[in-house]
């Protein structure tokens, strides 16, 4: 049960740059059997994709992102987490988000109590969560998203991948803002060239600190793999998953009986 969609084409899905869009449906079509998929909520949250596949035969649950995830985004993965866990089934994190929504309109619309309803789903899901980090994964959507810090079973990151607080520049423009209000409090005027440096410097140690590679030797994932190769990769983990379901141990509750 391949995919009629080729998973060759996973090599130019990815942007280069986490700024460009990609709809992760394209992707999600060329890893899972027959590129059949059943999206929950279509409409709703449409940012944060929720969807049925099988991937090798195994039913599965996916959650992946078209951008950051919002209240309702955060409100549908709650929701289609609980149902995978009453089902059973497996589910599988394509991780490409620069985080949850920020903003006034976001924390007035409750985003840290839907957001944090999402954090205790992946926290408290009784199947077996599987990440693969394929585009951006910043700040607390690496969390939201089961990232390592949330022990899925098996955590794996392509190439392209970057993982960081934020996105370099945010970073760089975040402590720019800073630093020119601290000098203007002391009525001292910014140096232009000098503050063009230290921005510079800042988006260089971010991109180094953030790429796949500089974060899969701190052991931040479990290895970068080639996209081509997912398939076979989620494949055997989701038969490990089912081995170990399998031979789970059954003690005794017996008590001594009397002869």
């Amino acid at each position: 049960p391949t995919p009629h969609l080729n998973p060759e084409d996973l090599l130019a899905l990815m942007p280069p740059h986490h700024r460009e869009p990609v709809d992760m449906r394209e992707v999600i079509a060329r890893l899972v059997d027959h590129s059949d998929i059943l999206e929950f909520k279509p409409l709703y949250g449409a940012a944060t994709l929720c969807v049925q596949a099988r991937i090798e035969g195994h039913a599965i649950g996916i959650i992946s992102n078209n951008g950051p995830i919002d209240v309702a985004g955060a409100n549908k993965a709650t929701h289609f987490i609980q149902w995978m866990c009453q089902l059973g089934h497996p589910l599988i994190y394509l991780q490409n988000t620069t985080g949850y929504m920020v903003g006034k309109d976001s924390e007035q619309g409750g985003m840290i109590k839907h957001g944090s309803k999402m954090i205790q789903a992946v926290t408290n899901a009784t199947v077996p969560q599987i990440t693969i980090q394929c585009g951006a994964s910043f700040g607390a959507g690496n969390y939201g998203m089961c990232g390592r810090g949330y022990a899925p079973r098996f955590l794996f990151s392509w190439p392209q991948a970057k993982t960081a607080v934020m996105g370099s520049e945010q970073a760089a423009r975040t402590m720019q803002i800073v630093a020119e209000a601290g000098m203007a409090r002391k009525g001292i005027t910014p140096d232009p060239a000098q503050m063009q440096a230290q921005f510079d410097q800042i988006v260089n140690v971010f991109e180094r600190q953030a790429d796949a590679f500089y974060t899969s030797g701190l052991v931040l994932d479990d290895g970068v793999i080639d996209p081509r190769d997912t398939r076979a990769v989620l494949g055997f983990c989701l038969d490990t998953c089912a081995e170990a379901a399998a031979r789970e141990p059954r003690p005794m509750q017996f008590g001594v009986a009397r002869m």
